[in-house]
């Protein structure tokens, strides 16, 4: 079948949380260069509120309907049933020809779900990331392992992760290898020259002193494993004068209390509140080293060529630790210690290994390959490292 110039076809781009609106960005963006034949709307089901609403901003992505589904104490529970039915209204009002999610949360699988309802052909946006532990992380684990197993397009971000899929039997010809979008929009937003909000975070950029970032919130972690990665990190700080560490904590009680128990009283220790998208980017540019549970930033930080010490037994992105930009520790007080340790005695002109997660066109390739999909057209991009 020819494209048809007058045919328009209907995408709905699904979103939750922050980090599915940074890797969407570039997507929403590759799409919406495709008008008028393909009609682009962002549905946003309010997951998270304020942390999406910066990078909503950062990105200027306005999104076409907003369900507001947050509410405090929320459980998993209430996400779904908020979701479920507020994305059929969108999904049965807009008809969309196509649907996308990105990840591996519960927006992303319930979106998926209503795609599937819907008869609508549903892609999903870094496919194929496994632990093979439905525990570890949970839920996120199942969450994108259902995703897949409803999903018409799989945009695998690596080769591992289109090796998963094949292995679990997914056709090979509707896998594509993409790179990931996180990098496209990080190439999108740093600035050297942007000033950093956080004035803690600022002055310690702007200072004489490395700067090592930490971030933990993984629920299996909670209790002695956080307490042991706190420890390791406090020790840290002792061992090295000429470091500062930076640590946004997140809110829950059970990260913010062991934090402010074992680490609110050293003077290079700064524990501050959850940073916007664009000082985390300035953060991450800046950084001579960082511990962290968060999936994203695994794949963040290899893009300024920052060391990343995974404070995870198990992680879904074994591409870093193959190429030799993580290192996987868990939350083993001494092993963290020593790799924080080798890490930090590296030369800082060290040559920093080629990053395994993308080239900055994900977003475009995505498009393409849906955009051909509707249209009826031959793609334009092949896919990465093809």
């Amino acid at each position: 079948m020819s494209e048809d110039i007058g045919v328009s076809r209907r995408v709905l781009v699904v979103v939750g949380t922050r980090p599915e609106a940074i890797k969407m960005a570039p997507v929403v963006d590759a799409l919406r260069g495709h008008s008028p034949h393909v009609e682009t709307r962002v549905a946003l089901t309010g997951q998270h509120t304020h942390l999406v609403d910066q990078v909503l901003e950062a990105f200027a992505l306005e999104p076409d309907y907003d369900l507001g589904i947050m509410k405090p104490g929320q459980t998993l529970y209430d996400v779904l049933q908020g979701a479920l039915q507020g994305l059929r209204e969108v999904v049965q009002g807009f008809k969309p020809d196509a649907l996308l999610v990105q990840g591996d949360t519960a927006t992303v699988f319930t979106g998926a779900l209503v795609g599937f309802f819907e008869r609508v052909k549903v892609g999903h946006v870094e496919a194929g990331l496994r632990t093979h532990d439905k525990w570890a992380p949970f839920p996120e684990e199942i969450f994108r392992r259902l995703t897949d197993v409803v999903s018409d397009y799989y945009f695998a971000p690596t080769q591992y992760a289109k090796q998963a899929l094949l292995a679990e039997g997914v056709p090979a010809e509707q896998v594509h290898v993409t790179g990931n979008t996180v990098v496209d929009a990080l190439l999108s937003v740093a600035d050297p020259g942007r000033p950093v909000e956080n004035a803690v975070l600022r002055a310690v950029i702007e200072g004489e002193r490395r700067l090592v970032l930490l971030t933990a919130h993984r629920r299996e972690s909670f209790g002695a494993p956080i307490r042991e990665v706190f420890a390791a990190v406090r020790e840290l700080a002792d061992e090295f004068d000429d470091v500062e560490i930076v640590y946004p904590v997140h809110p829950n009680p059970n990260v913010l209390a062991p934090a402010k128990e074992l680490l609110a009283d050293h003077d290079r220790i700064h524990l501050i509140d959850p940073v916007g998208y664009l000082d985390l980017v300035a953060a991450l540019a800046a950084a001579d080293l960082v511990l962290t549970d968060s999936g994203g930033i695994q794949e963040e930080a290899p893009t300024f060529g920052v060391p990343v010490l995974v404070l995870r037994e198990v992680t879904e992105r074994p591409e870093g630790i193959e190429a030799g930009v993580a290192e996987l520790v868990g939350t083993d007080r001494g092993l963290i210690l020593e790799r924080a340790r080798a890490a930090l005695a590296r030369s800082a002109g060290d040559s920093s290994p080629a990053n395994p997660y993308g080239d900055g066109l994900a977003g475009a390739r995505i498009a393409d390959i849906v955009v051909a999909d509707l249209l009826g057209r031959p793609r334009a991009m092949k896919d990465w490292r093809a």
